[in-house]
């Protein structure tokens, strides 16, 4: 059975703003789903709090103000956070949607990773904790589960803040440790207490399962797996797997110490440890024998690591061809001049090695530029200064496709050959170009069209709505909303005022009229004629209804005789009330003045009256009533409201 089938909320529109489409992942403190960000059309992923958290105000406190933290952080290897709110029960996180798999999922499904492999996968992670820590942000639980591989070669750290929002909830307060057990730093585990070389050790306890495909520490209860973090040092990886390169030994080692003070200061300290021994590692495979065999390193070769053997031939450039040569005997004495044949041998030999040296240091090594588009900037750094180019990181440059972060191009391109020591340029990608939209409020359509030009914007839509306020032709609000970060070319739609529209004022006294029209903004004036209509009633208007006016216009009302006093309602023509039956025919209309309009015509239609409705200023109360409350009337009689 599928269990996204079941779920509550898929289907359902989350806070007016998210639609939840399927259930991603459920874990011990929240359930992610896929959802479409109606407002700004986009896949997003929500994380939905368990119900237990979310009735805690402690908690939704606390997991208030972490959100605002993270959601200020802004790094290429960090799930951004865009939105954090609640909906009824229901406390959420609104972020980055990264597919792909989890560091966890890959574990399994390969086992260990190789040296260079897991410290690849390790610097991004590395980086993503620096910025945090230097923001004051502490992770607190570092683990494969939180680490995110993208499809397109991305790595990502997810859930930053959390586990510091479940520490204010009624479940800590009982004792319940905070975090994963297997990489719970030995102070996390005494009494609690974190800091950024919390995450260093946790960190170190990853980079060590990377490698060997374990955690260091298994026991029957967690608990006997937090005594050993507190009680044990931590084995270096080679215990485990033989021939782990010493570097990595010394990097766990660094990073899992018992003691804090002794660790890396935090995730930066430790990611330029890891950068350089990725510089260092050898080439051929991930982890290294621990005796390589090899011909020697070429001059601007990195060093070899640490501690380890090298087991070379020794090379004499300008030795070799004169050692090949064979010291004949000393001649037997002759008489007279004899040439020495072996001083000529000796000559012309060493005038051939001058010569092939010298041909040697005039030849020039060529060195093929690397396909480095689409690899994170740090790591491309190092690999082309391995090759020993001459790197210079240029001005990154937006774009749309390429992540932030990652090489966007380089100069020269990837398959050319240099000689030398060459000028590599590496320019990285700094992501999308995002604009704010500026702020056109009450500016007319002309100008604001103008202004968004300016920015790269463009106007989609726009639409009139009428104000009281807002002067007539005036921008009232944009969509997208001013200060919104937006994709450069969007479209921008814009409401402007239609200033005051003038109403159907036909058949109302003149009374009413006049009160309702001048507290919308009109100014009302009034001209008399003699008509057989009820008297003092606008029978004519200018400016027509639904006509868009400026406030404070004049609006000429053309009037009924108001001193009309033979004048009477067509059902008081008849002497006998409407076609006789008596009082029984006769009733008593409501006053339903300032009333609800809805409310004011369920009234008149239970008291068996007929009800018009005509639009006024769009308030939604009755403003204008013909015939007037307290009229008598026969049932049926049509009742016009103004509103």
């Amino acid at each position: 059975m599928d269990t996204t089938l079941t779920d509550p909320l898929v289907g359902k529109l989350l806070d007016g703003r998210y639609r939840v489409e399927s259930r991603i992942a459920r874990g011990g403190m929240a359930t992610v789903y896929l959802a479409l960000d109606i407002r700004l059309d986009r896949t997003v992923a929500v994380k939905v709090m368990h119900r237990s958290l979310a009735e805690d105000p402690s908690f939704v406190r606390r997991f208030i103000g972490e959100a605002k933290s993270v959601a200020s952080l802004s790094h290429p290897n960090v799930v951004h956070v865009f939105d954090q709110g609640t909906d009824g029960d229901n406390v959420y996180l609104s972020m980055e949607y990264v597919p792909g798999r989890t560091l966890r999922d890959v574990l399994r499904a390969r086992g260990r990773l190789p040296a260079r492999e897991a410290l690849e996968v390790m610097i991004p992670v590395l980086a993503a904790l620096g910025a945090a820590h230097q923001a004051g942000l502490v992770h607190r639980d570092v683990k494969p589960e939180n680490v995110l591989l993208s499809d397109d070669g991305r790595v990502k750290v997810v859930d930053f803040g959390l586990a510091r929002a479940i520490e204010a909830t009624n479940q800590t307060r009982t004792g319940v440790m905070i975090g994963t057990i297997g990489y719970m730093s030995p102070e996390q585990v005494t009494s609690g207490a974190t800091d950024a070389r919390s995450d260093v050790y946790s960190a170190g306890i990853m980079l060590f399962e990377l490698l060997t495909g374990r955690q260091p520490y298994e026991g029957d209860t967690p608990m006997s797996v937090a005594y050993r973090h507190v009680h044990d040092t931590v084995p270096v990886p080679s215990a485990l797997l033989p021939g782990t390169p010493p570097l990595l030994d010394t990097l766990v080692a660094q990073a899992t110490a018992r003691d804090p003070a002794t660790r890396p200061a935090d995730a930066t300290a430790l990611l330029v440890a890891a950068v350089d021994a990725h510089r260092m590692l050898p080439r051929e495979s991930g982890s290294a024998p621990s005796v390589p065999v090899g011909p020697p390193q070429r001059p601007d070769a990195a060093p070899p690591p640490a501690n380890q053997t090298l087991i070379q031939p020794r090379v004499e450039l300008l030795t070799s061809p004169v050692s090949d040569v064979a010291e004949p005997a000393a001649p037997r004495a002759r008489r007279g001049f004899r040439p020495n044949w072996f001083l000529i041998a000796l000559a012309v030999v060493m005038v051939i090695a001058v010569g092939v040296t010298g041909w040697m240091f005039s030849q020039t090594t060529t060195v093929t530029v690397p396909s480095l588009v689409g690899k994170n900037i740090t790591i491309a750094e190092g690999e082309a200064r391995r090759l020993g180019f001459l790197v210079e990181v240029g001005k990154a440059e937006n774009d749309e496709k390429v992540p932030k972060g990652t090489v966007l191009r380089t100069d020269p391109v990837a398959g050319t050959e240099t000689e030398g020591k060459t000028k590599l340029v590496l320019i990285a990608s700094a992501g999308p170009k995002r604009v704010a939209v500026p702020n056109v409020v009450g500016m007319d359509e002309n100008s604001a069209r103008t202004k968004l030009a300016e920015v790269g914007l463009v106007v989609n839509d726009v639409r009139k709505q009428p104000s009281e306020t807002v002067p007539r032709g005036q921008v009232m609000r944009t969509s997208p909303a001013v200060g919104n970060q937006v994709r450069e070319g969007s479209k921008v739609n814009l409401v402007k005022s239609a200033g005051l529209v003038m109403p159907d004022v036909k058949g109302m006294p003149r009374d009413q009229a006049d009160a309702m029209l001048r507290g919308a903004g009109f100014n009302p004036q009034f001209v008399e004629q003699t008509d057989a209509a009820q008297p003092c009633t606008v029978i004519a208007q200018d400016p027509q209804p639904n006509a868009e006016i400026d406030k404070g216009a004049v609006v000429r009302l053309t009037l009924s005789q108001c001193d009309n006093g033979g004048w009477r309602w067509p059902w008081e023509n008849d002497g006998d009330n409407g076609g006789g039956g008596g009082d029984d025919k006769i009733i008593v209309i409501p006053n339903v003045m300032f009333k609800d309009v809805k409310a004011a015509r369920e009234e008149l239609r239970v008291a068996g009256m007929r009800v018009k409705i005509k639009k006024g200023p769009g308030r939604g109360v009755v403003l204008a009533q013909i015939p007037p409350g307290g009229q008598q009337a026969p049932p049926g009689t049509e009742v016009t409201l103004w509103h």
